[in-house]
């Protein structure tokens, strides 16, 4: 008789209802969606009230943004994420700087010789090991790929993370940007393949009015919703709303 699997709660209000209760603990998950989707948005607010809520553990890896600019971002919301980092509920892994040579002023973060994935790895395995973490967020997967030279390397890269990732056990998010009318899910092609799950941010533009949706593509070991939901991103973060429910913009 197999056992259904544990529950990660998403923190995302909304969601958890259309996913049989949270992610599968120990898989991972693609966030993928055009610019200004709220993919970033998401994933903060997956690990911040994990450690708020949850009492778990996660760890940020930021390959685009420089981790204060995150931080500033994310006091919009009342998510002042130095908090949980000063109880060590969440780390932040600097990775944006790294391809340039220029060291981090952050206490975790890659060498100034350039981006590796094996090192950063090895990095996400030495945090985690430290705080125990739950869950773990890579914040970009188009920004990994600016180290590469070719999309098969790339590929190569993606497979290993996606990998190890789930060796460790953490819940993980892997986030992907695609262009709004993309017939794929990730911006390599092989993304939504190694993830167990994919859940898609649209951004349409109709007249006057603009609509955020989310469509959750895949979920193994999981029965899921697979109706395009209204997503608002209001004061206190992303919320998800039922396909029939009015809200106000």
């Amino acid at each position: 008789m197999s056992v259904a699997p544990r529950r990660i709660k998403s923190g995302i209000p909304g969601l958890d209802e259309l996913i049989e209760g949270g992610f599968p603990e120990g898989r991972s998950t693609l966030i993928s969606g055009a610019t200004g989707t709220g993919k970033s948005i998401f994933g903060v607010q997956y690990l911040y009230m994990g450690a708020k809520q949850f009492n778990e553990p996660g760890i940020y890896v930021t390959l685009d943004e420089r981790p204060e600019l995150t931080r500033q971002d994310m006091l919009r919301f009342g998510w002042d994420l130095r908090e949980f980092e000063e109880r060590n509920l969440l780390y932040i892994i600097d990775g944006s700087i790294a391809k340039i040579g220029i060291p981090s002023e952050e206490q975790f973060s890659l060498p100034v010789t350039g981006f590796d994935v094996d090192k950063l790895l090895l990095e996400i395995l030495r945090v985690s090991k430290r705080i125990n973490a739950k869950r773990v967020v890579i914040d970009s997967i188009p920004a990994m790929g600016l180290n590469f030279e070719n999309e098969n390397e790339i590929r190569k890269a993606i497979l290993k993370l996606s990998f190890m990732l789930a060796r460790t056990g953490v819940t993980s998010i892997l986030i992907s940007e695609i262009n709004e009318t993309s017939n794929t899910f990730g911006k390599y092609g092989v993304e939504e393949y190694v993830v167990d799950g994919v859940i898609v941010l649209h951004y349409m533009g109709s007249g006057m009015q603009s609509n955020r949706t989310m469509h959750i593509r895949k979920m193994r070991a999981t029965h899921h919703s697979e109706d395009l939901h209204p997503l608002k991103i209001s004061d206190n973060g992303i919320e998800i709303h039922k396909v029939d429910e009015a809200y106000d913009e």
